[in-house]
């Protein structure tokens, strides 16, 4: 433990350096929709694993999870004609079926099961609730000091920009479902910036994981594009926070049940990365070689990664260095950043003075928007605090 929050510590510097020095800036100046495609799609959808495969360890539970939200946030509202049900779906969706699965479990469904069905079906696998203190205030290296190793700071580094990476496509993602102008370098280099502090304080305070964004789904799937909701919302995760009961409620969740929700949440994450094609031009064979080979190789290279890991216990790459080796499988294990290494390489040099790349890739879509102050719709959206509910009248 406290060698991972040496590592968060020093990754957390790395993530700050780059957003907030601006050398991140430098490459999403470069950033056209045509590359935005695979990095947003596979940042949704390369996390698969936790959709319908996470689901499948307990179909009774997961399936009807599935079926009651799309049924609440898409089927619901059209027949009801209002705004306001789709963005309860998630809540009112697990309360149902954490009922249901509580029902099961007290009904003795799981006593003569396997281990594995019982740890994802029943509601009471751990003695979570008993074992949780009512109150538990986090204070910073609760763990002890941390410890500062080379090998373990390197792989973190690593990991570290695989969350930038994954957390831009996120975040172009959330401006989009934000009804928001496309985010300028500068915008998008200090919201990496601080994505370093949220891991910083991860560090401190030991959280095993550091920080990433998971939640644009969310944008898709309520409709609310506030940031006073998301900063409200923050405040009452501070608040409950220290009530290790209420924590251990929530950690009592079967994991199909959020695997469940995964399944729509990053499936709107995927269709916002499909929507930048209608930028792009489809009929150029260069820009149908980048988005395929992206694709694919976004799909493919990890997958060889994981295979070659399951029955060896190391990656392709095995050299006399440990680091070096997890770094590799780190970084190519992801596929939100195999797929953007292909397409930024292929989309900056493939064809590059030819007059009608720029217009094949999208770029001129995105041109006004490369300097903050440009168009006055920029400082509207990312300057003023609170100024988003002017566009979202129903908030």
């Amino acid at each position: 433990m406290r060698a991972i929050q040496g590592a968060l510590i020093v990754a957390s510097l790395f993530q700050i350096i780059i957003g907030f020095f601006g050398f991140w800036r430098i490459f999403a100046r470069f950033l056209s929709p045509l590359s935005a495609v695979p990095l947003v799609t596979l940042t949704g959808l390369g996390l698969f694993v936790f959709g319908f495969p996470r689901l499948a360890d307990c179909v009774e539970i997961g399936l009807p999870a599935l079926a009651i939200l799309v049924i609440l946030s898409q089927y619901i509202p059209q027949r009801m004609k209002s705004r306001g049900v789709d963005r309860f779906a998630i809540i009112v969706s697990i309360g149902i079926v954490w009922a249901f699965a509580e029902i099961l479990t007290a009904a003795g469904a799981y006593k003569n099961r396997s281990p594995k069905t019982q740890l994802s079906c029943r509601t009471d696998r751990s003695g979570l609730i008993g074992a949780a203190p009512w109150i538990r205030v986090p204070y910073p290296f609760q763990w002890g000091s941390p410890s500062f190793n080379a090998d373990d700071a390197f792989v973190m580094i690593a990991a570290s920009l695989v969350a930038i990476v994954e957390s831009t496509g996120t975040f172009i993602a959330a401006s989009r479902f934000s009804s928001a102008t496309p985010i300028p370098p500068s915008v998008l280099s200090r919201g990496i910036g601080w994505l370093g502090i949220g891991t910083l304080l991860d560090g401190f305070f030991g959280t095993v994981t550091g920080s990433t964004v998971e939640n644009a789904g969310l944008l898709g799937l309520t409709r609310v594009g506030s940031r006073r909701v998301v900063q409200i919302s923050a405040g009452f995760m501070f608040f409950f926070s220290i009530l290790g009961k209420f924590g251990a409620v929530l950690a009592s969740i079967p994991l199909p049940i959020i695997a469940a929700i995964y399944c729509v949440l990053l499936a709107y994450v995927a269709s916002v990365g499909l929507g930048f094609l209608q930028f792009c031009n489809l009929n150029s064979y260069r820009t149908m070689f980048i988005l395929g080979f992206s694709l694919f190789m976004g799909l493919s290279v990890p997958q060889y990664f994981n295979e070659y890991l399951l029955p060896s216990g190391h990656g392709p790459v095995h050299t006399s260095s440990t680091a070096f080796n997890n770094i590799v499988l780190v970084i190519f294990s992801s596929p939100a950043t195999v797929a953007i290494i292909v397409a930024y390489f292929f989309d900056f040099t493939l064809s590059r003075g030819h007059t009608s790349t720029r217009r094949d890739s999208g770029r001129h879509w995105w041109e006004k928007f490369r300097n903050f102050n440009q168009d006055i719709r920029s400082e509207e959206f990312y300057s003023l605090p609170f100024n988003l509910n002017r566009f979202f009248p129903s908030v």
